[in-house]
């Protein structure tokens, strides 16, 4: 395989750069999660990536490459979809949240599957969040198989759910930024069949790239604006929740743009003890659980199939889980 020709063709600057056709990206981005690109040729072919920007159809092929190489998952038993939670930002700023989603899930019966880093980087993981409120990741897709069937929620880490693109992750400790690996950990198909990914988009501007992958890959999504790039809705401001489901996008709640007049009481700070002392007591009912979280997860539980439409989902959410209305659209 010529590099260099890749090379020329993505590496001539945000103008002067083209495109690559979707089967000549398949084959491109295959040869780097396989380990077969030289050092230098990956450098370069990563910094000419991320001056041009993916196209629609580069990530398309960079995904399929991906998911030949994902291990797989079995559907759970039961009539419900299962929910992918993709964890790879942390909190920075904010508590990480994303704990939280997957066991209101799970407490309905929805099977949950978080797949992410160990690694924070200096940020709260889900990981560090799980490991405090007892839950400890898994150590293959096999391991993440028996805990769904019997617990309902895994947490497997990226490196033994497709090792080529964690090893590309990693490069951003070598090189200093980002590359396409970090957007399409995000997009992640590891069951074979129908399930629901939550896929967070951490910048405005790839929100519409994302969902034309979601709508041309065929994928069953629910897509948002992550908080600092985690999959729960922003506590103290709802984005846009849109539903990506056979080529067809729904919007299920706009997103909020007023100001919050009280701010929903939140952990006093974001460390992984605080945050998991805070979500076992809005788990607990001691405390409501913000309003776009309850909006999210009737989201999910219709995405799912637990509802039957979305007007159930959010009386289901509003009865049964919180107390407290979700409110309209």
């Amino acid at each position: 395989m010529n590099f260099g020709q890749y090379i020329k063709e993505i590496g001539r600057g945000a103008e002067g750069a083209r495109d690559l056709p979707l089967d000549d990206a398949r084959q491109l981005y295959a040869a780097m999660l396989d380990g077969g690109v030289p050092d230098l040729e990956l450098g370069a072919l990563i910094l000419g990536l991320r001056v041009k920007g993916e196209s629609l159809d580069e990530m398309l092929g960079f995904l399929s490459a991906v998911d030949e190489r994902t291990n797989r998952l079995e559907m759970p038993h039961g009539r419900v979809r299962p929910i992918v939670l993709p964890t790879y930002n942390g909190g920075r700023k904010e508590a990480n949240l994303t704990p939280l989603l997957a066991l209101l899930l799970q407490r309905f019966g929805v099977p949950v599957l978080v797949h992410g880093l160990l690694e924070g980087f200096g940020r709260i993981t889900s990981g560090h969040i799980f490991r405090e409120l007892g839950i400890m990741p898994v150590a293959s897709t096999n391991q993440a198989q028996i805990a769904l069937e019997e617990k309902g929620l895994a947490f497997l880490p990226l490196s033994a759910l497709c090792p080529g693109i964690h090893n590309l992750l990693a490069l951003r400790s070598r090189i200093g930024v980002r590359n396409s690996a970090h957007s399409l950990v995000k997009l992640l198909k590891p069951f074979d069949g129908d399930a629901v990914l939550v896929a967070p988009a951490t910048h405005p501007d790839f929100i519409d790239l994302m969902r034309d992958i979601l709508v041309n890959s065929g994928q069953r999504g629910l897509l948002l604006r992550g908080t600092e790039g985690e999959p729960f809705a922003n506590p103290k401001r709802r984005p846009r929740l849109e539903y990506v489901q056979q080529g067809g996008v729904e919007i299920l709640f706009e997103a909020e743009h007023e100001s919050l007049r009280t701010l929903p009481s939140l952990p006093e700070a974001n460390d992984a003890v605080s945050t998991a002392k805070w979500i076992k007591r809005v788990l607990d009912k001691q405390i409501p659980l913000p309003k776009p979280i309850a909006n999210q997860l009737a989201c999910c539980l219709y995405a799912s199939g637990y509802a039957e439409d979305f007007n159930q989902a959010k009386a289901i959410v509003a009865v049964e889980a919180t107390g407290l209305a979700t409110g309209g659209n």
